[in-house]
């Protein structure tokens, strides 16, 4: 039996929205004209309609597929009772990375562990360039819609391995090509940062702690949990490094490189500034860069220094994308580190700034393949794991960048709007997220309930997992690592033949 078959992947359970009446995409009206004579339950394939006590309900609008219904209820109903409008407080959410055709998509798959089958584009955004630009490119000719040749899931690897250098560190796979981003305690909630280790521990991969320490909550699932270190040094201590198989440097963020990190007084709690030794409703500033590292001789102090405390923990560098993201990659290589961790311009949260975000560090897209060729041509791609972030929101987000060279991705922001995220960008914002997500206000924490958050999350990883599942053998391959560079599956509008 394969490696990767050994480890067993956990079932999906529904997990329905912690709010009465979730946002969806169409709304339908019943009038009195109604005669319950259930004909709209009897042929909604959602769910969309109960009958109770001899009378018929819309219970679920935002099941509701509108057009794409085989057979829409509002044109069966033989009465005319029945009315389909598109509701406007969908249209109002996200933005054009993110819009409401795909957050309600991410909440479909957070709920129901599964694509949506109908009424929402779960592939792409509204952007206009980037990954919304890109199309897989089967043999076929066919799109990214549709079931792929069927087959056992065991029979393709989505594994990745993070130690490639063959050294005396741990050898560490991950079972799916994905972990979790650094999101500090102070900057989300403590419910949300177990929520999403938990989550990520039960996919057998593993979740970055961000700069702000290393919370007591979080010792239970050492085994799976990256350390970050990054320019505050916040609760950085030799006893978390030790704890852990797998330490971060945090060199630049690619939503903001230059500038920093930046946490409001109003987040910094007692409990918060007690993980940070900082004194509360003080804000807290992490610098750009570390001062103490100017060349590659540098960083292999860095990278050593880690190595000293740990001698068996793989090293990350997280790093922006700037023109010569290329000689930064090959660099960390020398320095001795494990992953190169490259972080693009689109990621981020709320937090980060737009004029930072789309005016500063390269796209991801274009980042990845010129990382790629270099350390390609220097021979020692087969010894580092590239990893990619910043702006990647879908499966086929994940199988585009790994098309352009990356081994894996690390996620961010899909996390949190499994979660029911809206994109807001109100995350910095007095008490932060109102829906008790990013913040860490007392009161707005309790909006979200652990084992709920964890369930959720788990659920939209598993609906990636299966996703890219049916990709690789769209594709005729049984394993990621096929797709690693694989340019010639990938189409860009801009160039495609009318």
């Amino acid at each position: 039996m394969n490696r990767h078959n050994k480890f067993e992947f956990p079932e999906v359970i529904k997990t329905p929205s912690r709010f009465r009446n979730p946002i969806g995409k169409y709304r339908l009206n019943r009038t009195g004209d109604c005669i319950a004579c259930g004909k709209c339950v009897e042929i909604c394939p959602y769910g969309v309609h109960v009958m109770k006590r001899g009378r018929v309900f819309v219970k679920n609008h935002y099941l509701c597929v509108g057009p794409d219904c085989p057979e829409p209820c509002h044109e069966a109903c033989p009465v005319q009772a029945l009315s389909l409008k598109r509701n406007p407080d969908f249209d109002v959410m996200g933005d054009f990375r993110w819009p409401p055709d795909l957050l309600a998509s991410t909440w479909h798959m957070a709920e129901f562990g599964e694509m949506p089958q109908a009424g929402l584009e779960y592939r792409i955004g509204d952007s206009g360039g980037g990954f919304d630009k890109l199309r897989l490119k089967f043999k076929d000719g066919a799109s990214g819609h549709g079931s792929g040749p069927d087959g056992p899931d065991e029979d393709v690897d989505l594994g990745l391995d993070l130690n490639r250098r063959n050294d005396n560190a741990h050898r560490i796979r991950a079972e799916v090509p994905f972990y979790g981003g650094g999101m500090s305690y102070g900057s989300v909630s403590i419910t949300t940062m177990l929520s999403r280790i938990k989550a990520f521990a039960a996919l057998g991969t593993f979740c970055c702690t961000g700069e702000g320490g290393y919370p007591d909550e979080l010792k239970p699932y050492d085994d799976n949990v990256i350390t970050q270190v990054a320019t505050g040094l916040f609760g950085v201590k030799e006893e978390t490094i030790r704890r852990v198989k797998i330490v971060e440097f945090k060199y630049a963020q690619g939503a903001k490189p230059g500038l920093g990190g930046h946490l409001l007084g109003d987040k910094v709690t007692p409990g918060v500034a007690r993980m940070r030794e900082a004194v509360v409703g003080y804000p807290l500033f992490s610098p750009f860069p570390f001062h103490s590292v100017y060349s590659v001789e540098d960083h292999k102090k860095h990278v050593d220094w880690i190595k000293a405390i740990n001698p068996r923990a793989l090293v990350s560098v997280k790093v922006s994308t700037p023109n010569d993201v290329d000689m930064v990659a090959v660099g960390s290589y020398y320095a001795g580190a494990h992953i190169i961790h490259l972080d693009g311009s689109y990621g981020g949260t709320g937090a980060a700034p737009d004029i930072a975000k789309k005016n500063i560090a390269m796209p991801i897209e274009y980042a990845i393949p010129k990382v790629h060729r270099f350390l390609q041509d220097e021979g020692v791609r087969d010894k580092i794991t590239v990893i990619a972030s910043g702006g990647l929101r879908t499966p086929h987000d994940v199988a585009k960048i790994i098309a352009l060279g990356a081994d894996g991705v690390c996620t961010g922001t899909a996390d949190l709007v499994a979660l029911e995220c809206i994109r807001c960008h109100n995350c910095e914002s007095g008490r932060g997220c109102a829906r008790g997500i990013a913040t860490t206000d007392p009161e707005l924490m309790k909006l979200i309930e652990f084992e709920w958050g964890t369930q959720r999350v788990l659920n939209m990883f598993l609906a990636w997992r299966k996703e890219l599942i049916r990709i690789i053998r769209k594709f005729g391959m049984k394993s990621l690592k096929e797709l690693v560079g694989r340019t010639d599956c990938l189409a860009h509008l801009d160039y495609m033949k009318k």
